[in-house]
Order: C-alpha cells, then sequence, then structure tokens
C-alpha cells in the first residue's frame, strides 16, 4: 500500500510533516480515525490506510525502521531500483522447471523515460544523485512517479507470466503505433489464447464503471486505449486476439478478478497481480482457446511482425 512510488506516504495518510512530535502523530491518528471511519460516512478503503500507517510510525521502532526504509532521513534506505532487494519477488526453493519464452524487456520504455526526466529536473548540468533513491522520488512530480510505477507494475508482470512455464510466450513494450507511448505492455501467448495485457499502478484504489476504470489517479481511459492497441497489433499481425486484460496491485481492486464482457469485440477482464496467473491459465471468459499448429502458426506471425518501442 505504501511502496508504490505513487502512494502516499503513511505521514501523508495521516495529514502530519514527517518531522512531527509523537504527540502530534497521535492526535492526528485519532483525528483521521474519526474522519475516515465507514461509520461516519467515511471510505473504508481510506480507513484502512490509516490503520496500516499507524502501524508503520505508531512505535519509535516501528517509525525509526519506517524512516530508514522510506528515505525520510537515512542514507541507508533501499531504492526503487531494477536489482533493488525491496523489488524483488520473495525467496523461494531453486526452480529448475523451463519458463516462459520472452522477448523484450518489460518496463524499459518507462525506465529509460523515467531517467531522462529525472535529469531534466534535477537539472542539467547537477550530478544526479541514486534517482531510485525513495526520498528523491517521492519528492519528484507526479509524472516521474507515475513513469517509475508503471516500469515497476510491468516487471512485476513479467515476473508472474515467467513463472507460467514454457507453454507460455510474451513479449514485452510492444508497438501499437507510430508514438513511443504507443504500447501493448505485454501480449501472451498460451494454451488458453492470446492476450494483449496492460499493467498500472494509479496509486490508490480503482473501480470499474461503465465498462471504464475510474480514481482519484486516472485520467484518461485505460480500458479503452488497450483494445486499440490490442486491435492495432492484432491487424499488423494479421492475428485475433482472445481478450484483453488490465493488471493492477491487489490492494487497488475491491475483487481479485472482474470480467467486462467484449469492449469493440474484445473480451476484458480487470484482475489483480496475485489472480493473473489463474486467469492466464483458465482464460477470459468468451474467449476462444488456441491449440495444436495454430499456437505455431500464431506465435510465428507475431515474431514476424512485433516491434519493440
Amino acid at each position: 500500500m505504501f511502496d508504490s512510488p505513487l502512494s502516499a506516504s503513511a505521514y501523508q495518510v495521516l495529514g502530519v510533516e514527517p518531522t512531527v512530535d509523537e504527540e502530534s502523530l497521535r492526535k492526528a491518528y485519532r483525528l483521521r480515525m474519526r474522519q475516515t471511519h465507514p461509520d461516519t460516512g467515511g471510505e473504508a478503503s481510506v480507513f484502512i490506510q490509516v490503520q496500516r500507517a499507524w502501524e508503520l510510525v505508531g512505535t519509535p521502532d516501528a517509525r525509526a525502521a519506517y524512516d530508514r526504509g522510506h528515505g525520510f532521513g537515512a542514507q541507508t534506505a533501499p531504492s526503487f531500483a531494477p536489482d533493488a532487494p525491496a523489488w524483488r519477488p520473495p525467496s523461494r526453493p531453486a526452480d529448475t522447471r523451463p519458463r516462459a519464452r520472452s522477448y523484450g524487456q518489460p518496463g524499459g520504455w518507462r525506465r529509460e523515460r523515467y531517467l531522462d526526466l529525472m535529469r531534466e529536473w534535477v537539472g542539467r548540468g547537477v550530478d544526479l544523485p541514486d534517482p531510485y533513491d525513495p526520498a528523491l522520488v517521492r519528492s519528484a512530480p507526479r509524472l516521474l512517479r507515475r513513469l517509475l510505477a508503471d516500469a515497476l507494475a510491468e516487471e512485476a508482470t513479467a515476473r508472474v507470466v515467467a513463472d507460467l512455464g514454457m507453454g507460455y510466450t510474451v513479449w514485452h513494450d510492444v508497438a501499437a503505433g507510430r508514438a513511443s507511448d504507443e504500447k501493448v505492455d505485454h501480449v501472451v501467448l498460451g494454451p488458453s489464447g492470446l492476450y494483449g495485457i496492460l499493467s498500472e499502478d494509479f496509486g490508490g484504489p480503482v473501480r470499474v464503471r461503465r465498462g471504464e476504470l475510474v480514481g482519484d489517479g486516472i485520467e484518461t481511459a485505460p480500458i479503452a486505449t488497450l483494445v486499440a492497441h490490442v486491435r492495432v497489433v492484432a491487424r499488423a499481425a494479421r492475428v485475433k486476439f482472445s481478450g484483453a486484460i488490465v493488471v493492477l496491485p491487489d490492494e487497488d481492486l475491491e475483487q481479485p478478478i472482474e470480467e467486462l464482457g467484449k469492449v469493440r469485440g474484445v473480451p476484458v477482464a480487470v484482475v489483480s497481480r496475485s489472480a493473473l496467473s489463474t486467469i492466464l491459465r483458465r482464460g477470459v471468459t468468451g474467449a476462444r482457446e488456441i491449440g495444436g499448429n495454430e499456437v505455431f502458426d500464431v506465435r510465428t506471425r507475431l515474431q514476424h511482425t512485433v516491434r519493440h518501442v
């Protein structure tokens, strides 16, 4: 909840500065609890955020650990870099099973764009400090934080797809237009079908209304854009997509899988990251499965057509 470049810090959720004293912090917590409690008209999702924020900074030991981990006063804070331990999947026993075939660099375009804009924001001629330092990231304009958050989301999705095994093939950062930001984050081919996937992190709760995503951090029409980009790739490669999937952080959705029916003829589902492997294995309702020689044919067409941004 608080580990996204876009999400508010625990202090911001409580409405105080990181330097606030303990008594003022406690008063702010009690006030926010009253303001956000569902019984008094508050939103349940915000109420949960307040509770979680207090767990993170409500005691001196917890607060000191949180400050170190989020760059509010320590030099040893973990970074948002691609190889940072904080962003690796949990350790697990060695898995020697073949992984999904993968092409392209997940989150690569957004990482590069983030670094370019961060250099401009810090200032030309100025040595750029660690571009992934949490304190620097949280102080950056929302555009920069959004780019980094989406890069992290794409990398997380790529890890999920890779674990599906050798029966799957995935292409990352697939161009879907002339502009560099016109792309499908991931194109996944497997026994359940061919899917275009959008990996997003809007930094807060998201819901579906009238076939589109709505929320505080949403300024465009993500589902409509994804479907449009999927159709571009489909025409170029002369293939038919089984569906389109939007993947969001678990805590930002009320239910792990929400199927929306067809949008411009394409079955669409909005899923939490932890439910992505489930829906890729079983397929979206109404989607056409791909099997036998057709899988080989679709893979070949995509290999000859896909262009990475």
